[in-house]
């Protein structure tokens, strides 16, 4: 199960995107996206490739390349595993019940669940965004004996959930599998249903896809998964028991059906805005910080650009998706190998040929960047994390001030760029002015911070251009 991303989307640098306009895949672009598929499969041995690319809001390609399995050429309506990116489709189900009002995302595990160490003091919230100090149950990239034999979410919760916390509720970020699959049971008490059965009523039917469980996948007639051990020959994987991915990885799909999902995320549909947003914002720990992740979903900024994404890993299968929301497009990498990193590489090399080009402003204020971004939204959206600004700031920011934002920049709709101005110095804080396009209006946010990468924010004040 994947617990990182296997191959960076690229150099982070601060850039200003250019608007992209709906267009199809050119002739041009489609042997360039061609060459480079074939490249990385013959340097790294990797038997397929399944890619789906979303352009101006619209699906614009789903093809694939190579091997599927012993005999069965690869083909673009074949599911693969996609295994953690499941984990935005829990986060997703999670916050539709609390529109039901049947949970909140503020609650106590041992509200829902009892025998969870902690459980009085980690929140849902918590678990969907990995700061629960729950121990990962699979940090490995391989099987472990155990999963040679079938298991329950509940023996998973036994074994793993009860042993000591890792950290406090709140004061780090750690990727935890245990987490979800405690999540997932929360998610069928709360729904009084099976999760299988929640998904497919409340987001797979709504968005037109036809995921199937990751476990009924690992059989004749599907893709197979792919191990190498060091250097050697590319083998099929043994993959693990039943069970094991369950809440925490548990989809396969086609490529075509994951950029589905990340249209209604680009067009804000099948949830509310609002929860689009909410899984997208970044989390804050304890002291302020955030490693930029939300729930169930990385919050980055990427050559200049927004991009949500996440990675998986199941047994012999890897997948990259990633959405970049103001440009409304979309990339799926999915592949039946766990080694090779040609999710991350293809990605960003698709990106690089999709992508519009993009002007350079100022270059290491990539954080700062993200973390205004990250509060524009919040406000927006009426929410607020006092412990992001200073007293002063706080003192700044009344209810009526908070209201004003919110109905404000709301009605503005999602922000396209954000260009960033030189810092300077002045009062003992860092004075970053930017310059923030929506679809309709320019508008300039004058802020100050506390000097240091996590500096909070004496002054976040937003006026007409």
């Amino acid at each position: 199960m994947l617990n990182r991303l296997r191959a960076p989307l690229g150099a982070l640098l601060v850039l200003v995107a250019a608007p992209v306009a709906a267009q199809e895949i050119t002739p041009a672009e489609h042997a360039a996206i061609d060459t480079a598929v074939r490249s990385a499969l013959d340097k790294s041995g990797v038997p397929s490739a399944q890619i789906a690319i979303v352009r101006g809001g619209k699906p614009v390609l789903a093809q694939a390349w190579g091997t599927a399995a012993p005999g069965m050429p690869a083909a673009p309506g074949q599911p693969y595993q996609i295994a953690s990116n499941s984990k935005q489709f829990l986060a997703a189900l999670m916050l539709l019940l609390e529109n039901d009002g049947k949970l909140s995302l503020d609650d106590h595990v041992n509200k829902w669940i009892r025998g969870v160490t902690g459980g009085e003091r980690i929140t849902i919230r918590q678990l969907l965004s990995h700061t629960s100090g729950l121990q990962d149950f699979w940090p490995q990239d391989y099987s472990f004996k155990a999963m040679e034999q079938p298991v329950s979410p509940e023996a998973i919760v036994s074994r793993w959930a009860a042993r000591p916390l890792d950290y406090e509720p709140g004061t780090r970020w750690q990727y935890s599998n245990t987490g979800y699959v405690v999540a997932g049971l929360i998610a069928e008490r709360a729904g009084g249903k099976p999760l299988w059965t929640q998904f497919e009523e409340r987001l797979f039917r709504p968005l037109g896809i036809h995921p199937l469980k990751l476990d009924d996948t690992n059989g004749p007639g599907f893709p197979k998964g792919y191990h190498r051990f060091a250097l050697g020959p590319v083998r099929v994987a043994q993959p693990a028991a039943r069970g094991w991915l369950w809440a925490a990885g548990e989809l396969s799909m086609t490529a075509a059906d994951l950029a589905k999902w990340d249209m209604a995320r680009i067009e804000r549909k099948v949830l509310p805005a609002s929860d689009w947003e909410t899984m997208e914002t970044p989390v804050r720990l304890a002291d302020g910080s955030s490693g930029g992740y939300g729930l169930g979903v990385y919050n980055r900024v990427v050559d200049g650009r927004r991009v949500i994404d996440h990675g998986g890993e199941s047994v012999g299968f890897l997948s990259q998706n990633s959405t970049w929301i103001d440009d409304k497009a979309a990339i799926v990498v999915l592949t039946n190998a766990d080694f090779g990193g040609v999710t991350g590489e293809l990605t960003t090399k698709i990106a690089q040929i999709v992508l519009p080009r993009a002007s350079a402003t100022v270059s290491g204020e990539t954080d700062r960047v993200a973390d205004a971004r990250s509060a524009l939204a919040a406000l927006a959206a009426g929410r607020w994390n006092p412990a992001r600004f200073t007293d002063n700031a706080q003192y700044y920011f009344t209810p009526q001030v908070r209201g004003d934002y919110r109905t404000s920049l709301a009605a503005l709709g999602p922000l396209k760029t954000i260009t960033a101005r030189p810092p300077r110095l002045r009062g003992g804080f860092v004075n970053r002015n930017y310059i923030l396009e929506y679809a309709k209006r320019k508008l300039v946010l004058v802020t100050y911070a506390e000097p240091g990468a996590a500096g909070r924010w004496e002054q976040f004040i937003v006026m007409p251009e």
